[in-house]
């Protein structure tokens, strides 16, 4: 379904013709509800509490979103030493170990976990299996702090696998024993291809019962898949940091359409646009809307006259804060009259 949005621009009294030059503005794109979610929690947290409310590693990886958050009292730490005993700390989207929630009781922090539940969901899944004694092999990237809690559930049994070369050569005391799960910001084709490369190697295998890849970075890449092809080039709204922003630019680019990872409209180069008639512009799931805005409108100036909303699935799902926020928010109870 296509419906136009935000207004054109008029060349009409220029004289110049109307510009054919387009934008096809993906749509479902940026915010998911875990990021949503998360947002929320801190500024809500900022509200009922007041500043300073520290937050572990970033809330979500948005520079935007975290520099606006650091403006209005929220103090972001790479670790928990680093805040002071007794504080109130949130933990990102991107989910801790167990490791760090001991560390966290250890200095008496006031917690607020702001954990994505998909997040929480493959955690779960992590534990059970290794409850069931099984090697668990986690498809993601190292360095990634959702791979990096994620691994802490099950640290003794769990390797982490990035490339197919990785899975062969992966090691387990029981090769029948064995289950895998997935970072959930992974490419669907990327995990595919892991997924069977770990069913070859262990026939035996066992997975989740439900896909780990949540469904906002599914729905993204899948509008990206379906508009790719009828564009010249494909802008992704998102920061270097953000994994499932990465992997919207390399589904593009196995497509054979060029793409560019910007953090805003100010980062796209003139000469990106040489020759190009069509641009698709989606955003990251921690990306805001008011910078996909500015990239249209920046477009808009460079004679892309005609933006044309394309959206490929409906995406209404919402998540439920947590007991320490809602606790903290509900109004308190009225006195009884004598």
């Amino acid at each position: 379904m296509t419906t136009p949005t935000l207004d054109p621009v008029d060349t009409s009294q220029t004289g110049n013709p109307v510009s054919t030059k387009r934008v096809l503005l993906l749509k479902p794109r940026g915010f998911c509800a875990g990021v949503v979610r998360a947002i929320d929690i801190v500024q809500i947290a900022l509200d009922t509490f007041g500043a300073p409310i520290y937050v572990r590693k970033e809330i979500v990886h948005n520079s935007y979103v975290v520099n606006d958050l650091a403006k209005k009292g929220a103090i972001f730490v790479n670790e928990l030493d680093e805040v002071p005993e007794g504080a109130r700390v949130i933990y990102s989207a991107h989910g801790v170990s167990p490791a760090v929630r001991e560390r966290a009781k250890e200095r008496g922090l006031k917690v607020v976990d702001a954990t994505c539940p998909l997040v929480t969901k493959v955690h779960v899944e992590a534990i059970k299996f290794a409850k069931q004694g099984y090697s668990l092999v986690l498809v993601g990237h190292r360095d990634h702090e959702e791979v990096e809690g994620t691994q802490g559930e099950a640290p003794d049994v769990t390797q982490v696998v990035s490339t197919v070369e990785e899975v062969a050569a992966l090691v387990v005391p029981d090769p029948n024993k064995v289950a895998y799960l997935t970072q959930t910001t992974l490419s669907l084709d990327e995990a595919h291809y892991m997924i069977e490369a770990l069913k070859k190697k262990f026939p035996n295998i066992v997975g989740p019962h439900a896909q780990d890849i949540c469904y906002a970075t599914e729905n993204r890449q899948t509008a990206v898949k379906k508009v790719a092809h009828g564009a010249d080039l494909v802008l992704v709204v998102g920061s270097r940091n953000s994994s499932n922003s990465n992997r919207l630019v390399e589904v593009s680019k196995n497509l054979d359409t060029n793409s560019y990872l910007i953090d805003m409209a100010e980062a796209i180069q003139p000469e990106w646009l040489d020759g190009v008639n069509t641009v698709a512009v989606t955003a990251g799931a921690s990306a805001p809307e008011v910078l996909v805005k500015d990239v249209v409108e920046y477009l808009q100036s460079k004679g892309y006259g005609d933006v044309d909303e394309v959206e490929v699935m409906p995406e209404n799902v919402r998540f439920g804060l947590p007991p320490e926020i809602v606790q903290a928010i509900q109004p308190a109870p009225s006195v009884a009259r004598q």
